[in-house]
């Protein structure tokens, strides 16, 4: 797949697309277009993690609104998911791109793709070239083969998936699980950003995340 043709999906899908080859640029890239004190929040991302931008949003320098730090309370988890939406900026990954230019994401309690959706000022998401894919049915697929069975094993939830390591549905809307703790239960394609310098995409060319 050409990374380029992707990029330019992108731009012509209304969204700022940049191309860094590793995840270190990644990372000072990011970090050129933060000022201190900006509100930032953010979607768990292995992603993030492993470009360092987890740890730069938590160095002190901004107001970062923290959700999953065991400490808080659910209260304050709760309360910091909703100022996510009136920040300066949020960070997430998308769980596939596809050739066309469309992010795909699946999440459980539907904070990440909401915010992806509607509320932050801008919105940087940070990919893997792992991520590319042809169209939206391969997009749902890696959905249910890769991202959704790695990252139950990661929150230690207690899926059918977390046990087989693929999906057990067929249904491309994953409807036959019924586990209790499936993360898979709202289905977002951003196809179009109406705000043209509202989401970034920084694709990097190395293997990030799930």
């Amino acid at each position: 797949m050409s990374i380029q043709k992707v990029l330019d999906a992108l731009k012509r899908n209304n969204m700022n697309a940049v191309l860094v080859q590793t995840k270190e640029e990644a990372l000072q890239h990011v970090a050129s277009l933060l000022s201190p004190g900006q509100t930032i929040g953010a979607g768990g991302s292995v992603t993030l993690k492993e470009c360092g931008i987890d740890a730069l949003m938590k160095n002190g320098s901004y107001r970062f609104l923290e959700r999953y730090d065991p400490s808080l309370s659910e209260e304050e988890r709760k309360q910091n998911t909703l100022l996510c939406y009136d920040a300066d900026w949020y960070f997430t990954s998308a769980n596939a791109i596809t050739e066309d230019g469309e992010l795909y994401n699946v999440d459980g309690y539907g904070n990440r793709v909401s915010a992806i959706c509607c509320g932050p000022k801008r919105v940087i998401v940070v990919a893997g070239v792992n991520k590319l894919v042809k169209n939206r049915e391969e997009a749902i697929l890696r959905v249910k083969r890769i991202a959704a069975p790695k990252n139950t094993v990661r929150l230690n939830k207690k899926t059918p998936c977390a046990k087989l390591g693929h999906c057990i549905c067929d249904t491309p809307d994953f409807s036959g699980c019924s586990s209790p703790e499936r993360i898979c239960a709202q289905y977002v394609f951003t196809a179009y950003q109406r705000d043209p310098s509202r989401i970034t995409v920084i694709l990097v060319n190395e293997s990030l995340g799930y």
